[in-house]
């Protein structure tokens, strides 16, 4: 099973343009400064290239922990050792017959969709509650994060 490095690559790319469309002022930015405690004069303080470079990076990283998470071949390939070349020959012939089963963008979008609300969604909210955020914070941050895995999920598996 090889990683497919274009779909990483997209992945990084898509939290970043959600990102601008989910924090944007007339979406949720204004709710998400609010609850945040940040004002805009606080936020232009920041170092935009680092954020932006780190986020990027984080992403990128994400994309690449949802493949095994997504395409379930990866799993074969665990339950041999995680090298193909040294598998039996059922594993080539069931690579073979199913290396592509359940790769498509809907299947993708719906583990992406799951990872984030069973996975995401409860991290967030410990965190929140612990933090002494309000719901909306919480609600607002773990909808995005939900939305961009939705969206990873579908990239990473309907690029076959």
């Amino acid at each position: 099973m090889e990683i497919n490095f274009y779909s990483i690559l997209a992945s990084g790319f898509v939290t970043l343009i959600l990102g601008f469309i989910w924090y944007h002022p007339k979406v949720f930015g204004t709710i998400w400064m609010r609850e945040s405690g940040l004002t805009e004069e606080q936020l232009s303080k920041g170092n935009m290239l680092k954020i932006f470079g780190l986020s990027f990076i984080f992403s990128l990283i994400i994309g690449m922990i949802m493949q095994p998470i997504i395409i379930h071949q990866f799993g074969a390939l665990g339950m041999v050792g995680g090298y193909a070349e040294t598998a039996k020959p059922s594993f080539a012939q069931f690579i073979a017959d199913y290396g592509t089963a359940y790769r498509t963008f809907k299947h993708g979008a719906f583990h992406g969709f799951m990872t984030g609300l069973l996975l995401i969604f409860p991290v967030f909210a410990i965190i929140g509650l612990f933090e002494r955020r309000s719901w909306k914070y919480i609600l607002i941050n773990s909808g995005y994060w939900i939305l961009s895995l939705t969206a990873i999920g579908s990239i990473i598996s309907g690029l076959v």
